[in-house]
């Protein structure tokens, strides 16, 4: 009797994500404390790209093109660039439960930009992205050497970078506290819980880039993060440049976190999560996973920013909040459900 696959097909899958995104980018610049015809969106984006003429009110067209359309592009480089993160370091690391927040990469990001932006860190050579990619890589390899020094074991990875996201957490309060005044305060905290209030077409110039250039690269070593779930030692059995693979992708993702928390603050769960949801929809295969866990990503990252407006009327919670209150049991479920499989 033939075997029913368990998957679904890749392309099947990565179609049915592009058609969810491209619905999630309409609804994200439709949906909000003033709700917005979806044609009256479609219109906007034609006049805008195609000049194409039709008459809107300016209001409308303004809110739309202006606000949150290009917030939803920024959402959804986010959450591409956050799970693909994860997902790399998940197979580089062989530990399911590492991601760029857990292991201090988002936190020493936030440290990078903060430090940029109130102490005048690089004395203006430096722009906030930069600070915060100098982070990033400082964490990772201060979280590395931490993990070293407390053996190799599959879960001194994560007990290392805990510890190095609450140092680098610490660091930013602290900074935060001697430099900036209470109302500089007050918007970086709420930055750093995740924010995109601030976004517009400008920071789609660096979201954009970053998520295809660090898409594209991870794709380019689909044979070698194929070849890392068994190991390092099967790895260079294959031809792989071991070393080399894995700082190119190590550094990847770091730039690609280090550029989102630059723009959007510090999220964490996309890059834990979104990851294992495609697992379950795709299989391991990272030819398969890699376009669908950033597709998945983007999507979910709109749904939490339309949440985030919208959950309470008249206010915005950071998007950071929407994605644990969402991430944590979606992960415990999929935790579940691993465990259930024979």
């Amino acid at each position: 009797m033939k075997r029913i696959p368990s998957k679904i097909g890749g392309t099947g899958a990565a179609i049915t994500a592009l058609v969810l995104l491209i619905v999630a980018l309409i609804a994200g610049a439709a949906i909000g404390e003033t709700a917005i015809p979806f044609d009256v969106v479609a219109k906007t984006i034609a006049n805008r790209l195609f000049n194409a003429g039709f008459p809107l009110e300016p209001l409308d067209e303004g809110i739309v093109w202006s606000y949150r359309l290009s917030r939803a592009v920024v959402a959804a480089c986010c959450g591409a660039s956050l799970a693909l993160a994860g997902a790399v370091l998940q197979s580089l690391l062989r530990n399911p439960l590492a991601d760029p927040y857990i292991l201090g990469i988002s936190a020493g990001a936030s440290t990078g930009a903060v430090a940029v932006a109130l102490l005048g860190l690089g004395a203006g050579l430096l722009t906030m992205p930069m600070g915060a990619l100098a982070g990033a890589l400082a964490a990772f390899v201060l979280v590395s050497l931490l993990a070293m020094r407390a053996g190799s074991g599959s879960n001194a990875i994560i007990l290392a970078g805990v510890a190095g996201s609450q140092m680098f957490n610490a660091i930013t309060s602290f900074i935060v506290t001697k430099s900036a005044t209470a109302e500089q305060a007050r918007g970086i905290m709420f930055w750093l819980l995740g924010n995109l209030s601030g976004v517009r077409w400008p920071d789609v110039g660096l979201a954009l880039p970053v998520t295809i250039v660090g898409l594209l690269v991870c794709l380019w070593h689909v044979r070698a993060l194929d070849a890392f779930a068994f190991g390092n030692q099967a790895a260079a059995s294959l031809g792989i440049r071991v070393r080399r693979v894995q700082i190119i992708l190590i550094c990847t993702a770091a730039a690609m976190t280090a550029a989102m928390v630059s723009l959007v603050g510090s999220i964490g769960f996309v890059g834990l999560v979104i990851p294992h949801a495609a697992r379950l929809i795709v299989g391991v295969r990272h030819g398969r996973l890699l376009p669908v866990t950033a597709l998945v990503g983007a999507v979910f990252m709109i749904i939490a920013d339309i949440l985030s407006r919208t959950i309470i009327a008249g206010q915005v919670l950071p998007i950071g909040v929407i994605t644990a209150l969402f991430g944590a049991p979606a992960f415990a479920f999929i935790l579940g459900q691993k465990r259930a499989r024979p």
